[in-house]
């Protein structure tokens, strides 16, 4: 089952580059914040914003916890280092233990949620210091499949990617000049200890991103998406991850009262 997700690079580049340009200015603004964690995706961003704006005009900043792993600190270090851009870390460990005093026995996933939002809080702060907009860097893959906190990772001013699937990710990475060592580490949103996406998921991004591709974008049902070779399993736990989130990639849903006086 050959399934190509290739696009013309190049041209996304140039297009992506713009839209951030257009985006920011449009919004009134010169300058743009956003996480560095040291993954792919953070690191793509970083590279198309400071192409867009101008490295004086971004500021990444990288957000680690205790246990977060010290490869992510180091290449987002690098990534600044290349694109001489802005650079700040800022702790979250004493924020995030605080809270957890009152809750000890919060799972995983509990904790993973709160330092999603304890960085967004933070990359929103900022973002009124320097006067800049959130830019983003969830991708399509992520965002179908919920795999994200809602107003935390997913949240921003400015989205690059989210038309992007990961293993497209990776290729733009490649075209740009992402460093090898970052695109080539097992992504992770580096929540907890061990933690690795695929890992969590329960299936690689090359599997699933290339049913979302024939599910989403070219409209195929179960029964043509069997016959392409996926197994009837795995497409309904796709399907129900994308229906359980789908409120994740929606605006709050406002009661309508207005037209009662009508």
């Amino acid at each position: 089952m050959m399934i190509s997700l290739r696009l013309n690079y190049k041209k996304v580049h140039g297009d992506l580059v713009k839209f951030i340009r257009d985006e920011v200015h449009g919004a009134g603004f010169e300058k743009a914040v956003l996480g560095l964690s040291g993954g792919v995706d953070s690191s793509l961003s970083a590279y198309l914003t400071t192409e867009a704006l101008g490295k004086g005009n971004v500021y990444g900043i990288n957000m680690p916890y205790r246990h977060s792993s010290t490869d992510g600190i180091q290449y987002a270090q690098e990534v600044a280092s290349q694109l001489k851009i802005h650079f700040l870390s800022i702790e979250i460990t004493p924020m995030i233990d605080a809270y957890f005093e009152s809750f000890p026995d919060a799972d995983p996933i509990r904790r993973g949620n709160k330092m999603a939002r304890e960085r967004m809080s933070i990359l929103y702060d900022q973002s009124a210091q320097f006067n800049a907009l959130v830019v983003g860097s969830s991708n399509k893959t992520e965002i179908l499949l919920g795999y994200g906190t809602i107003y935390g990772d997913m949240a921003c001013a400015v989205n690059p990617l989210g038309d992007l699937y990961k293993t497209q990710v990776w290729d733009l990475a490649r075209e740009v000049g992402v460093p090898e060592e970052i695109i080539e580490k097992a992504p992770s949103a580096d929540l907890w200890h061990g933690q690795t996406d695929e890992g969590e998921l329960g299936f690689p991004y090359s599997e699933v991103d290339r049913l979302l591709n024939l599910m989403i974008d070219k409209g195929l049902n179960t029964r043509e998406l069997i016959e392409r070779g996926f197994k009837e399993g795995f497409i309904e736990r796709v399907m129900a991850r994308i229906r359980s989130s789908d409120f994740k990639r929606r605006m709050p849903i406002v009661a309508e009262i207005s037209r009662y006086g009508k």
